[in-house]
């Protein structure tokens, strides 16, 4: 989904010569003013209809965030599917109202003031399906470029200059409707950066890209802000690499709560103290009693457990590198044997495990984490 086109035309020159036509005092002003703010929003989703006695009447979808990015940051959510990134990106871009608590765009309000918000941003989530079929690719840019107030010859020239970044020039004259996923999600993120908003949501944008055309969209995004230093991207991810190589700052979130802000560099070297392993092993066996976890071995702070073929995975943190000789000998008793050994500087997934227990891949309403779960 894009948002941003107003109601009626505006050209995003006209757009700033709004804001920032009363003095250089008032353009000072707007400089601090944060692009995102919140503070102790909420979102409550009602159930209605639940099948048993006893299911949850609501789901708490975000819990008490407060955040502030100011201008000129790219900001990342990063978090697994259903954390709430989704639902703070719609409140923000106000397609969505917070049950309670309260949310600023560029100092606006999403609630009383959404149309001058409107005039600002620029959204594109990742999978969506959009645009008119019949319509073909450039058909489809030139009209939202329209409905944005572009000249045709500025339209135009945005057109074919993001055509050829996400690598879709030759399919300019396609049909919407013979695209595949991933070339209809090219067209969108095309359409985000049409109007040259002052700020943009992001939201999973690479989903549904192959690995090249990622590339490219994570190269025109870097690029986007490095030529336009006063605005803002608003990013949601649940790939670490892509968190790690786009944001400035990142929150970590998880169940609607934000556990963690601060730049991927400091978040991983919180954890410089530990001991970071990955493990092959010999398959554990049935599971033990909670004193036979291997979470129960002294100085073992986090441990996340896969099953393979044939094998078992362990992720572990350990308080320091003479903790391996103990989990060595706790797998041996467990009747496994050492098959590899690896040990790593930290990720933004060892910080995720760290904070919660378990692994950033993992969807919060499943089965998830180490064996004490």
């Amino acid at each position: 989904m894009t948002v941003g086109y107003p109601q009626q035309p505006i050209t995003h020159k006209a757009t700033v010569v709004t804001r920032l036509s009363s003095s250089q005092g008032s353009e000072k002003h707007m400089s601090e003013v944060p692009a995102i703010r919140t503070k102790d929003v909420r979102r409550i989703y009602k159930i209605r209809g639940s099948r048993h006695k006893g299911d949850p009447k609501e789901i708490v979808a975000l819990d008490g965030v407060t955040l502030e990015v100011p201008r000129g940051e790219l900001f990342g959510l990063l978090g697994p599917n259903g954390a709430g990134k989704t639902t703070l990106i719609k409140i923000l871009a106000t397609l969505l109202l917070p049950t309670s608590g309260r949310a600023w765009v560029a100092g606006l309000d999403v609630v009383t003031q959404t149309e001058e918000i409107r005039r600002l941003i620029s959204m594109v989530s990742g999978g969506e399906t959009s645009g008119y079929g019949l319509l073909t690719v450039e058909e489809n840019l030139w009209m939202f470029a329209r409905f944005y107030g572009l000249d045709n010859k500025t339209a135009r020239q945005r057109i074919n200059e993001l055509l050829e970044v996400v690598g879709l020039t030759d399919r300019r004259r396609t049909k919407i409707s013979d695209l595949s996923t991933g070339l209809r999600q090219k067209m969108n993120f095309i359409r985000g950066f049409l109007c040259d908003p002052d700020i943009v949501f992001l939201d999973e944008p690479t989903l549904g890209l192959d690995v090249q055309a990622a590339r490219e969209v994570r190269s025109y995004i870097k690029q986007w802000m490095r030529d336009h230093p006063d605005r803002t991207i608003l990013l949601t991810t649940h790939y670490m690499a892509e968190a790690d190589e786009l944001c400035d700052r990142l929150a970590i979130i998880d169940r609607g709560r934000l556990l963690a802000v601060d730049t991927p560099y400091n978040l991983k070297h919180r954890l410089q103290r530990e001991a970071i392993y990955n493990l092959k092993v010999e398959p554990l066996g049935p599971r033990p009693s909670r004193e036979g976890m291997i979470e129960a071995v002294p100085g073992v702070r986090q441990a996340t457990i896969a099953e393979r073929n044939g094998h078992t995975e362990l992720q572990l943190i350990l308080e320091a590198d003479d903790v391996l000789a103990d989990v060595l000998a706790h797998l041996t008793q467990r009747g496994s044997g050492l098959i590899a050994l690896e040990k790593r500087e930290p990720t933004l997934e060892d910080v995720f495990i760290d904070l919660v227990g378990r692994g950033l891949d993992v969807d919060t309403s499943q089965h998830t984490g180490g064996e004490d779960e």
